[in-house]
């Protein structure tokens, strides 16, 4: 068939079981289901894009994704993620603004932001200007703050190991990308440079600043060292400047994502972890390197 739906429970709230497999098979028309993992993800072959409203009553509410792809080049060679609220579960600038007691304040700011709703670089340059003077230990101490999403591990190590190039691309800061991508093994990492005095931040921030165009030249000039149609590429995300790169991809996938980005993307996870996006490759979890659960 030439479409594949995958449904991809939430592990902590739900299984998934044979009877909303049932359920979601009749209502999308579908084939034999495939289990990629017991209880928590499972493929379903179909002739055609399901009807949203039909799949959404058959999934009944329950904590379940549901992911539609074309059947071939499913499995993607390159991978571009987005750091913040995606790869880890804090948004790190939030974190930072805490240690001068601005976490509220900034943290309004950066939500605005990510829905769309403020110009990025404006509002990436009001909130670091915000922490002038702040000590440069409190980066250290944010970091020590920071905990990845469920199924980060897995989902860069299986990847790579796959051949695949996984990049880490974020509007946030190359103090943390850079620590993420060691402790995951991120090939390449890419994001704004705070500046500071060698004892507390300047208030500034290096330009030219990583933004939304930033994000898709990446994806297309990764793809094209790789020889790449963007087809082949998966990118993954939550906020308004991920929008244009979560569109290039063959598969953007929205994560947990803003409402602006939630509406517009290919792809969507809103229940699951970061493992959703193997299985939404056909990866079953047999073959998951990295080890997070």
């Amino acid at each position: 068939m030439t479409f594949i739906l995958t449904l991809v429970a939430q592990r902590e709230a739900t299984s998934l079981t044979a009877a909303q497999i049932a359920r979601v098979r009749e209502a999308v028309q579908g084939g034999e289901a495939v289990i990629l993992s017991v209880g928590e993800a499972a493929d379903i072959p179909m002739p055609a894009l399901p009807d949203p409203a039909h799949l959404a009553e058959a999934l009944g509410g329950a904590p379940i994704d549901a992911i539609a792809v074309k059947t071939r080049g499913r499995r993607k060679a390159l991978l571009i993620a987005d750091m913040d609220s995606t790869i880890v579960q804090e948004e790190t600038l939030d974190e930072l603004a805490v240690f001068a007691g601005l976490g509220a304040t900034i943290a309004a700011i950066t939500a605005r932001a990510m829905n769309g709703e403020l110009d990025f670089k404006a509002a990436l340059r009001e909130r670091v200007a915000m922490l002038k003077g702040l000590p440069v230990d409190a980066l250290d101490r944010t970091w020590e703050r920071v905990r990845l999403t469920p199924g980060a591990r897995e989902l860069v190590a299986t990847m790579r190991a796959r051949g695949a190039l996984t990049a880490l691309v974020s509007g946030g800061f190359t103090f943390f990308t850079g620590r993420v991508a060691e402790l995951l093994g991120f090939d390449v990492h890419r994001a704004n440079s705070l500046l500071d005095d060698g004892a507390v931040l300047t208030g500034a921030v290096a330009e030219p600043i990583l933004d939304r165009d930033t994000k898709l030249a990446t994806l297309q000039e990764l793809a094209a060292q790789r020889g790449l149609k963007l087809s082949a590429t998966l990118a993954v995300g939550d906020g308004a400047n991920d929008l244009d790169m979560l569109r290039a991809a063959g598969l953007g996938v929205a994560f947990h994502a803003k409402p602006i980005v939630a509406r517009e993307a290919k792809a969507r996870v809103d229940h699951a972890g970061l493992r959703a996006l193997l299985f939404a490759q056909g990866y079953p979890a047999s073959v998951f390197t990295g080890g997070d659960g």
